[in-house]
């Protein structure tokens, strides 16, 4: 109660303070962090997410991930020190499908439901299974455990070790 937040390049590293990356002490807790400096955060925005500065060197800030992995990040960014409230988000039983429509969230059509023009799980003959070697999404995209990721991504560079390693 009574705490100033305060944003600046050189804040002092206190919880909800927002500076560079570089000035906060590692092994520290920092949300919505920005990957590229002078853009908006993007990593750890979610309700009791946070991301763990490992080191600073070279430049660059080691990150360990709301997901595990670890990732390089300019020093320059900014991110606010501390983790996001509202911890126990996850935890709440929505109850009944009437309330999540009045959270403004549509019903979801299972694909295998569909005909074959609206989704690659669509068609057949009564009950049938996928029929794939994967899941798919509607746009034909492998979904459910498959590695998406384009490996040429010119930001795969800045990842050290990957979340499923």
């Amino acid at each position: 109660m009574g705490q100033t937040v305060v944003t600046s390049a050189k804040a002092e590293p206190q919880i909800g303070n927002r500076m560079l990356i570089k000035n906060i002490p590692a092994g520290s807790f920092v949300h919505d962090v920005e990957l590229i400096p002078g853009k908006k955060g993007a990593v750890a925005r979610s309700a009791g997410s946070y991301a763990i500065l490992q080191t600073v060197e070279d430049g660059y800030a080691l990150l360990k991930m709301p997901s595990g992995e670890i990732r390089k990040v300019s020093e320059n960014s900014m991110a606010t020190v501390g983790q996001v409230s509202n911890t126990d988000w996850m935890n709440v039983r929505i109850g009944k499908a009437g309330r999540v429509r009045l959270m403004g969230r549509r019903p979801v059509v299972r694909g295998k439901a569909m005909n074959p023009v609206d989704h690659p799980h669509g068609g057949g003959e009564g009950h049938n299974p996928i029929g794939m070697k994967h899941p798919k999404t509607p746009w034909g995209k492998h979904a459910l455990g498959v590695r998406t990721r384009d490996k040429k991504k010119p930001s795969s560079k800045f990842i050290v070790k990957r979340r499923y390693q």
